[in-house]
């Protein structure tokens, strides 16, 4: 088996903390992703990240509600899933969800 690793990384609209993390777990879990443990942290007075460690690598989401951004990272080392993952991303972002 071939070592690789394929990256994404993408700027959001920020909604809020909790939304933002039920669609990305969405996203993650419907392209077939196996979720090993999940972390997150809010920070105060504002500011969320949240680490999903995958089977199959990691995803990352960081908020910057003061800019209302956030931020999100998704590295994986099977290519299929990764794909599954970018289409449904872009199928978010263009029905409005982000």
């Amino acid at each position: 088996m071939e070592a690789k690793i394929d990256n994404f990384s993408s700027w959001m609209t920020y909604s809020t903390d909790h939304q933002l993390k039920k669609d990305v777990e969405g996203l993650i879990i419907g392209s077939g992703f196996t979720v090993l443990k999940f972390v997150d942290h809010a920070f105060e007075p504002q500011g969320y990240t949240a680490l999903w460690l995958l089977a199959e690598s990691h995803c990352a989401l960081h908020t910057f509600p003061e800019e209302q951004k956030a931020y999100l990272e998704i590295s994986s080392c099977n290519s299929e899933m990764y794909v599954n993952f970018i289409v449904a991303y872009h199928k978010y972002i263009k029905n409005g969800k982000n």
